[in-house]
């Protein structure tokens, strides 16, 4: 088990927690109200600056009711943070485009991350063609 410094912007921020049975990803939350217009771009505070360990990664995504509770998404469709950000002002932002009028409250779950070790070193062997079974070339249906 990893051990992580985790500083949290003030007080009233709602300290981060595993959800019961249902996901290994945590919750992170607006750290404060938020009002945005449709077509408005924010840095949305998470309220939260984390010590990774060397060789982890953050990785940030939208939490599944995000775009229907709060009409936003996030512009970059997922954050990586990995070890290196981790100063006493390397506060972390959700990047969120409004599609609609909308208002966030303090505390409101907005977005999740895990930690994951980073990718290893890999190399890359060229070849004429592959020898696995051909699926047809477009994910997992195989047609376009």
């Amino acid at each position: 088990m990893e051990t992580i410094q985790i500083q949290y912007l003030d007080d009233t921020i709602k300290r981060l927690c595993y959800i019961d049975g249902k996901s290994d990803w945590i919750d992170l939350r607006a750290a404060k109200e938020v009002e945005m217009a449709e077509g408005e771009f924010q840095l949305i505070p998470l309220g939260v600056a984390m010590q990774l360990p060397e060789g982890y990664e953050a990785h940030i995504v939208p939490r599944s009711s995000t775009y229907k509770n709060f009409g936003i998404i996030q512009t970059n469709h997922t954050g990586i943070v990995d070890h290196s950000y981790c100063g006493a002002n390397d506060w972390w932002y959700m990047p969120a485009y409004a599609l609609r009028d909308t208002i966030i409250h303090k505390n409101d779950r907005i977005c999740q991350f895990r930690i994951v070790k980073n990718q290893p070193k890999l190399i890359f062997d060229e070849v004429g063609a592959l020898s696995g079974k051909d699926r047809g070339g477009i994910g997992s249906t195989g047609v376009q």
